[in-house]
């Protein structure tokens, strides 16, 4: 690993920065997707909650091959033309009022956030290591948080104004190609040797199915905050923007204090963010209409995604070898966009043979009991690998 001055850190950083950003357009249309669902009435409601869903499907394909790419081709030029396609596929659906282009635009989204996502963490194990890659993955999760919080408040404020307002937002992916072009070094593809193959081992596939199902629950949050505020606030694509904003400024002060959260919750950091998640979800269910609860909600369920995310990513970092990082950060990913993708199918179809019918209280009851016994799975996963570290070192 190369030594690096103060100022190419920082450039570094901010190439990272403007990686996390173009992962946060995953969720552009978040607040609006009331006014979605009402403008293209005869669409089924979890097709219109895929189109934050959706991107998972390209992105779970385009994470397995880029981590066999980068032995062939550099980290920035995949980055390159991830933010590329993240701009061009934002404004595709301009060009007709069409549900099924802005469908097929937010699945093509998908090789965009699933380069972003593997590459990222590839990025920052490549350049640093130790306590200064748990921050750094920490700024890396804020950062995700920062650009959620601009993408989303300013499309719940734009929707305002019409929902096809708020693809302006994606000219963010154009905003990252030029800071990606500058900040980020060139060094070139990934070398494979007889001591560094790219290998996975247990660990990696443990985190990866602890990784599915955080996402499969957690992801109700954004695919139906916009649906499930009621009274005064129902409809009000600004209250459901600002809400989003919440969500994901959670994540900027969780990752800011991640080192520190860490050193207190140790091995239990999976559990504990999954538990966060836990405590909003109910707060959800229990005051759909009180905005200052909803607002504290949003914080527990953005502090949820703000400590899984990095934590999980430096864990099946350091699981491997170097060579591998990407391949461990695709699986992750993979594992974590399926999650996404399946999310509204399953619990929909849940809460209607549960529940007798389909709403937004119901699917947030099941999220918060599928996290509960996540939580105690990520627990039970944790004991037995630290038992067994222990027995090895006897």
């Amino acid at each position: 690993m190369q030594t690096l001055n103060k100022s190419q850190k920082m450039k570094i950083i901010l190439a990272v920065v403007a990686i996390s950003f173009i992962q946060g357009l995953q969720y552009c249309v978040s607040p609006v997707l009331g006014q979605i669902q009402e403008h293209y009435s005869d669409i089924n409601v979890s097709l219109v909650q895929m189109l934050i869903t959706a991107p998972a499907l390209l992105s779970m394909i385009v994470a397995l091959v880029s981590g066999g790419l980068v032995v062939k081709i550099s980290k920035k030029k995949l980055l390159l033309f991830a933010a590329l396609v993240a701009g061009i596929t934002g404004f595709l659906p301009y060009l007709a009022d069409s549900f099924w282009l802005l469908f097929v635009s937010r699945t093509l989204y998908g090789v965009a956030l699933g380069l972003a996502c593997t590459l990222n963490t590839a990025v920052v194990a490549e350049f640093f290591e130790g306590n200064e890659r748990v921050s750094v993955m920490g700024i890396q999760a804020a950062s995700i948080g920062m650009g959620m919080v601009i993408i989303t408040t300013a499309g719940g404020k734009l929707g305002s104004f019409g929902f096809t307002y708020s693809y302006i937002t994606n000219v963010i992916g154009f905003l990252s190609f030029i800071v990606l072009a500058v900040m980020l070094p060139d060094t070139g593809t990934a070398k494979v040797t007889k001591t560094e193959r790219i290998r996975l081992n247990k660990r990696v596939f443990q985190i990866a199915f602890l990784g599915f199902l955080e996402f499969m629950f957690l992801i109700t949050f954004t695919t139906n905050i916009a649906m499930h505020i009621s009274g005064a606030l129902a409809g009000d694509s600004s209250v459901s923007g600002i809400l989003t904003g919440i969500f994901s400024g959670a994540q900027i002060v969780m990752g800011l204090i991640l080192g520190r959260v860490v050193r207190v919750t140790k091995q239990a950091t999976l559990s504990a963010a999954m538990i966060s998640f836990l405590i909003g979800a109910v707060l959800l269910i229990l005051f759909p209409s009180n905005l200052p609860v909803l607002m504290a909600a949003s914080v527990f369920c953005g502090f949820s995604q703000g400590m899984f995310i990095p934590q999980a990513m430096v864990e099946v970092a350091n699981a491997v070898q170097p060579v591998a990082t990407a391949m461990a950060s695709a699986c992750f990913t993979c594992a974590m966009s399926f999650g996404q993708l399946v999310s509204p199918s399953i619990l929909n179809t849940i809460s209607k043979l549960v529940f007798g019918n389909i709403s937004t209280s119901n699917v947030f009851k099941i999220a918060a009991a599928g996290m509960a016994v996540s939580a105690l799975i990520g627990c039970l996963i944790t004991c037995r690998s630290e038992n067994k570290r222990r027995g090895e070192k006897i």
